[in-house]
């Protein structure tokens, strides 16, 4: 029995979303790994009060979060993308984001604190996100990954300048994040990323305000 197009397409996505579901699934529930050194590995441990323990975890607990969003909305952009160059660029991006997420994994065990319980939740919901992005072309796709690592990198500054001074391992994890970050911007607009409007900018703050002011807590 031959079948025609429409069904080898159906199976081709059906296979796609299967492995994106057990991306999904790594992400979220399984230890991430980093090909590269640590950035804190030859960095000591200071002595810091159990406030300001509390207080970096959950800042490292949020820059978790985002590194699961960033996997997600990538993954959910390289479904989607439509040239072999920006899926490429997507996909260099999300290896380097699960990096990121390996460093805050291990920072956020040696501060006594614990990975977000909603990290499930921004998962599905920055995927779905990521998909319509790639859906809308590639100059748009590319353009929401420069800003979203633009909004990134303006994030992890900011705890740049709240973590705990002599919180050193912390501060080289958030370093090394922010170099990365502010690359995969560069690289989206050299592929031709198009700016978007500010209305789309200002509603991916309001919702990083909201994912932020959660998982500070949650």
């Amino acid at each position: 029995m031959q079948y025609g197009g429409g069904f080898h397409w159906k199976v081709i996505m059906l296979d796609k979303l299967i492995i994106e579901l057990d991306k999904g699934l790594r992400t979220v529930f399984a230890e991430a790994h980093s090909q590269r050194p640590f950035p804190d590995q030859t960095i000591p441990e200071a002595p810091l009060s159990a406030t300001e323990k509390r207080h970096a975890a959950s800042l490292m607990r949020i820059n978790h979060v985002g590194e699961v969003c960033a996997q997600a909305l990538y993954n959910g952009q390289a479904l989607t993308a439509r040239n072999p160059q920006t899926m490429a660029a997507l996909q260099e991006a999300s290896r380097e984001e699960t990096e990121h997420l390996a460093w805050c994994e291990k920072r956020i065990r040696e501060l006594g604190g614990r990975k977000s319980l909603l990290n499930p939740l921004w998962y599905g919901g920055s995927f779905a996100l990521g998909a319509l992005a790639g859906a809308l072309g590639d100059k748009w796709n590319l353009g929401f990954l420069a800003e979203t690592e633009r909004q990134v990198g303006r994030h992890l500054q900011s705890h740049l300048q709240t973590l705990p001074e002599q919180d050193a391992k912390s501060r080289a994890v958030v370093t090394q994040m922010q170099e990365d970050e502010a690359k995969h911007a560069e690289t989206a607009v050299a592929q031709g990323g198009a700016e978007l409007p500010p209305t789309i900018k200002s509603a991916m703050q309001a919702a990083s305000k909201v994912m932020t002011s959660t998982t500070y807590y949650l």
